[in-house]
């Protein structure tokens, strides 16, 4: 299966300014997915779009393609990724003639992914025969679905889920089954999904790849970004006294 790999990231950010080229341990944020996803050996072709020339020249430093620049239209703090994603497959095959199988999203802002799970999702897209695979992470019981509450306007309470009474919450997390939440590192799609009727980046069999909650973590602002820097903290020695997941998970 041929695959593209789109990292996307925009110049602007309003929760943390310039975040894509902050260092992080190190190294801007955006070659921590640029150097695993090339790391991964998993991609025909790996491609940045972004709209900012700063950006664009630290992509390729760190050996990522940006054949275009996206336009200002598709780079708003609302621009959702699916316009962005089709923008860049149609350009490549008007351009360029490239038509990719599939299409992986690499979100900067996801910089704990491993070489390993980028891998191992796209195997999963090609043995399931889904339409797309998004990676999860699973939520722990403080945060269950089950155990939720909604609240209405004159403030009672009842059990999110299925409106019953508080009495009836699940009190034992073992007698809670498992729950998983979309973490944003991975999205990968067919690329027939994006011109679908309609068209999205799920289509209509979704399957899903598990993966640690720390590398599932996200960063949207600086409560974020200081919490992915105390994990990394975390993960810098093993036992052995070598970089932590080297061995294991593509570090």
């Amino acid at each position: 299966m041929k695959v593209l790999g789109v990292v996307t990231a925009r110049g602007g950010s309003k929760g943390l300014p310039g975040k894509n080229l902050k260092p992080l341990a190190g190294k801007p944020l955006l070659a921590w997915t640029i150097d695993e996803a090339r790391a991964s050996g998993a991609f025909d072709r790996l491609v940045m779009s972004t709209d900012d020339e700063a950006i664009a020249a630290e992509a390729r430093v760190r050996g990522c393609e940006v054949p275009f620049l996206r336009p200002a239209a598709l780079a708003q703090d609302d621009t959702p990724h699916l316009p962005v994603i089709q923008h860049a497959v149609r350009w490549l095959d008007e351009h360029e003639g490239y038509r990719p199988d599939a299409v992986m999203i690499l979100q900067p802002t996801s910089p704990l992914r491993s070489a390993e799970d980028i891998r191992a999702a796209i195997a999963r897209l090609e043995a399931s025969g889904a339409d797309s695979v998004v990676s999860v992470s699973e939520v722990g019981a403080h945060a269950h679905p089950m155990r939720m509450l909604q609240v209405d306007d004159a403030g009672a309470a009842t059990l999110f889920v299925s409106g019953a009474p508080v009495r009836d919450r699940i009190n034992r997390r073992q007698d809670l089954p498992p729950a998983w939440v979309m973490n944003g590192a991975i999205y990968a799609c067919r690329t027939a999904v994006l011109t679908a009727d309609p068209p999205s980046l799920y289509g209509d069999r979704v399957v899903a790849y598990p993966m640690p909650a720390v590398r599932g973590l996200s960063i949207d602002d600086l409560h974020d970004w200081e919490h992915v820097e105390r994990a990394l903290a975390r993960l810098s020695l093993d036992s052995s006294g070598h970089p932590s997941g080297q061995d294991h998970h593509g570090r």
